[in-house]
């Protein structure tokens, strides 16, 4: 059962009831991430998602992580290019306790002066920690290298400058934009009634003034470059991203199914091609970026230097044969099939099915269908695949990635 409420100043509510669990997991998600930020804001998102947590008109920054381990709780957040998420999972007879817990940190924030400059130390460490693992570093610079330097190639975390340098007024003036109502959406899935999240969100959002919310539509501009970030480590780690459908396209399930044969998978053509045959990586895959505006497929790999030529070339004759020879319907049947188990298995969690229709709520303005989807998925063909590869691996629009000991960028 899936019920949904909207509420005059623009809050959405969207409960997932899961029969037979014993659980809750409840999400504020927010529509602000990297994307959303200025030069002068770059990391900003983040630092507020990490001091959400340092203190309330109530609480410090001990007493709330305490209050919700009493509870048995679980509490988290994360930050992305256009989401911020604060969620906590709790056993369903500390359900409402937890929501005032979640409540309370996501509403009631003090940011005390103390807490802000230790705060920004830590994220300084995070930032350091991101620059000393280079999967993680090379797919930054693959987004930079693919969209620029602002909007959806920002670093989530910022410059470690930006950071010391934020003050409480720079944190209020971006939440009083970006964290109003109608940039909200508030998600429970498992063991819960609707009556129960709406008499919850009602407690406490109900009164929540619907503010002066900044869209902040980005404007992409893609640069299409190949940029290298020396590093003295022992691997090479490389990436590339080609154009993709944004979010929602007709296509998009389409361009899952392909990516997935591509590299979704250890029976995928990647890993089968670039680490089985050839033995020239121990990791190599492919995903998608896809955000309203816009997307991206990716490919990773990391590589022994002295084979890293050889890896790019490998990973471009597989690309080629795909745009070239196209798929086979036996690749075909067996993603279709591995997208609907994805689906199920999803069905299953809580965790997954609060992201899924907070995130689809959010993104869509609707509530998220799944025995549609299914049917999509069931009535996907061969044949349509097939056509779908021509909007794929466009070689003049691709951008590449590379960090490792070296200053030599690879050729477009």
């Amino acid at each position: 059962m899936v019920y949904e409420k909207r509420y005059e100043n623009g809050l959405r509510l969207v409960v997932k009831q899961m029969q037979g669990l014993m659980s809750v997991t409840m999400g504020i998600l927010v529509g602000t991430g990297g994307s959303a930020e200025t030069d002068a804001e770059d990391g900003i998102s983040h630092f507020i998602e990490h001091m959400q947590f340092k203190g309330t008109k109530k609480r410090n920054a001990f007493e709330i992580s305490d209050s919700f381990d009493r509870l048995g709780a679980q509490v988290n957040a994360f930050t992305g290019k256009d989401l911020t998420c604060y969620y906590s999972k709790c056993t369903s007879d500390h359900t409402a306790d937890c929501f005032e817990l979640l409540s309370d940190l996501f509403l009631n924030a003090t940011y005390p002066e103390e807490e802000m400059e230790r705060e920004k130390g830590v994220i300084c460490e995070e930032i350091s920690m991101n620059e000393d693992t280079p999967e993680d570093l090379c797919l930054d610079l693959l987004a930079r290298a693919f969209y620029g330097k602002e909007n959806y190639g920002r670093n989530i975390l910022g410059t470690a400058e930006n950071v010391k340098g934020f003050t409480l007024a720079d944190v209020q003036k971006y939440k009083k934009a970006r964290y109003c109502p109608k940039n909200i959406v508030i998600s429970f899935a498992g063991g819960i009634d609707p009556q129960t999240a709406q008499a919850l969100v009602e407690s406490y959002f109900g009164n929540l003034d619907e503010g002066d919310f900044d869209p902040r539509k980005p404007q992409i501009i893609k640069d299409h470059k190949s940029l290298v970030k020396c590093k003295p480590i022992e691997q090479m780690h490389l990436a590339i991203a080609y154009p993709s459908v944004p979010r929602g396209h007709e296509k998009e399930d389409f361009v899952s199914a392909i990516n997935s044969i591509l590299g979704g998978s250890m029976s995928a053509r990647l890993f089968q091609e670039v680490r089985e045959k050839r033995g020239l990586a121990y990791s190599v895959y492919s995903y998608l970026s896809s955000f309203p505006e816009c997307a991206s497929q990716n490919i990773y790999a990391g590589v022994n230097p002295a084979h890293a030529e050889e890896a790019y070339e490998a990973i471009h004759a597989v690309v080629r044969s795909m745009k070239t020879d196209g798929i086979t319907k036996d690749e075909f049947m067996r993603s279709r099939e591995q997208m609907k188990a994805s689906m199920f298995f999803s069905n299953e969690s809580s965790n997954s099915q609060m992201l899924l229709y907070g995130r689809y709520m959010l993104y869509f303005n609707d509530v998220f269908d799944f025995e549609k989807k299914l049917n999509k998925i069931n009535a996907m063909t061969y044949e349509e695949a097939r056509e779908t590869l021509s909007l794929m691996f466009n070689e003049e629009e691709k951008a590449v990635a590379l960090v490792g000991n070296t200053d030599k960028p690879f050729a477009l």
